[in-house]
C-alpha cells in the first residue's frame, strides 16, 4: 500500500508539475537569430546542447596589451555584411577537446548576448568557425534555466531584448 501511495505521489507530482516548470522556459528552435553587444549586430546562432560553452567564427584575432591585461581586436561579419569591429579583455584561455584532431587554445571574452528577451553576459571562445554554416554557437551553460530547444524547429523568436546598455 505505501508503494502504490509513493508511486501515485510521483505521478502526480509528473504529470501537473512538469508542464508549470516547462512553462516557465522559452522554447526555441536549434537556430535562431541573436543580437550581440557591443555593436548590436544580428547573429544566425546554432542553439547546441552537446557544446558546453559559446562560440563565436573570429578567423583572425590580433592580441594586445592594455594596462598590462591581454586584449584581442578583431572583426566580425554578420550574414548581411554588416562588420563590427570588437576590442575585448581576453577572460582566460581555453583549451578544447576536439575529436581527432590535439586541443586547441582559444581566447575567451565576454560579450552581451540578447536571445528572444534575455540578455546575458556571457563567455564567449573566440574560434574560426569558417567551415561551418552558423559563425555562432550557443551552448548548455548560456541555455540553461531560460530555454527549451525544440530541434524540429528554427527562427522562432527575434532578439527583443530591452535598454541594453553596452559597455
Amino acid at each position: 500500500m505505501k508503494k502504490y501511495f509513493l508511486l501515485m505521489i510521483f505521478i502526480f507530482s509528473f504529470l501537473f508539475l512538469a508542464p508549470l516548470y516547462a512553462e516557465s522556459k522559452q522554447v526555441v528552435g536549434w537556430i535562431e537569430k541573436v543580437r550581440i553587444y557591443p555593436g548590436n549586430l544580428i547573429v544566425h546562432a546554432k542553439l547546441d546542447t552537446g557544446a558546453d560553452n559559446c562560440s563565436i567564427n573570429v578567423p583572425n584575432v590580433e592580441f594586445f596589451e592594455r594596462r598590462g591585461e591581454k586584449w584581442v581586436r578583431f572583426d566580425f561579419t554578420n550574414r548581411e555584411g554588416k562588420t563590427v569591429t570588437f576590442e575585448r579583455k581576453v577572460v582566460r584561455i581555453v583549451k578544447i577537446k576536439r575529436k581527432g584532431a590535439k586541443r586547441q587554445e582559444r581566447p575567451v571574452i565576454m560579450l552581451g548576448v540578447c536571445l528572444g528577451n534575455v540578455y546575458k553576459e556571457f563567455e564567449v571562445n573566440l574560434a574560426n568557425r569558417s567551415g561551418f554554416k552558423y559563425h555562432m554557437l550557443i551552448g548548455r551553460k548560456f541555455l540553461k534555466g531560460d530555454f527549451l530547444i525544440d530541434s524540429s524547429i528554427k527562427y522562432t523568436v527575434e532578439p527583443g531584448c530591452k535598454e541594453v546598455r553596452e559597455k
